[in-house]
């Protein structure tokens, strides 16, 4: 089961609390004009049975946009979206800054803004709920021992998790994997570290890789270049 920080619940209660406090305005201004309007002795009700007609031949026109409304509020009550997260919908990913029940405004890592109908939406996936796996593939000569390989990608999981600066984003111990593949030129290792918050991982990543290059630099354990592909034309 997912556990749930008192932060989570603050970030949710805050999305919440926009969405339908905006929902809340529009009822209150809907409601206090039929008021203002029966004050001043104007007739509502062939307002009403007028606005009745015209929402019927309109429904027809705005099914895309009563399918938005009604995935908006589903995303809000099941929590699959909240300001803040990181996630991938309707193939764009990126942070979160605003949902309503129409839309999610999204920001991509280059800046760009993408508006998503929420009728759009037919599978998210969240990249920031409860933890995040930094998985790391580090390739080694054939030559080199690989059970020092893998000591030393303990050894600097270890200091990292000891580390005043990065402690609190590890969640667990370095979990080191071991052999993943044979490649043409290298021996390609695997480890993965849990992250807290989800966010950080790509941080945690980079700075896990900088110190295991350094770590092998020190030890003498070789990162081979990746061997280049020539393609030379056959002759007609």
């Amino acid at each position: 089961m997912e556990r749930r920080t008192a932060a989570d619940e603050v970030t949710r209660v805050a999305t919440l609390e926009r969405v339908f406090r905006y929902s809340a305005t529009i009822i209150i201004f809907i409601v206090a004009g039929t008021l203002v309007l029966d004050t001043l002795g104007i007739s509502v009700a062939p307002i009403l049975a007028t606005a009745g007609v015209a929402g019927l031949a309109i429904g027809f026109g705005a099914q895309s946009l009563i399918k938005d409304y009604f995935t908006g509020f589903f995303l809000l009550l099941e929590d699959q979206i909240r300001e803040g997260d990181v996630v991938e919908i309707a193939g764009k990913a990126g942070l979160v800054e605003e949902v309503t029940l129409r839309y999610v405004r999204l920001r991509d890592g280059d800046g760009y803004v993408h508006f998503i109908p929420n009728g759009e939406i037919k599978l998210v996936s969240n990249r920031t709920r409860g933890f995040a796996r930094a998985v790391v593939d580090v390739g080694v000569g054939y030559e080199v021992d690989v059970e020092q390989a893998l000591a030393v990608m303990r050894e600097v999981g270890q200091a990292m998790r000891a580390d005043e600066r990065w402690k609190g984003r590890l969640a667990d111990d370095i979990e080191v994997l071991g052999v993943e593949k044979l490649d043409n030129s290298a021996v390609v290792l695997r480890a993965q570290l849990r992250v807290v918050p989800p966010i950080e991982r790509d941080n945690v990543k980079r700075e896990f890789q900088k110190r295991l290059k350094k770590a092998f630099d020190e030890r003498g354990i070789e990162i081979p270049f990746p061997q280049l592909t020539v393609h030379v034309p056959t002759p007609k």
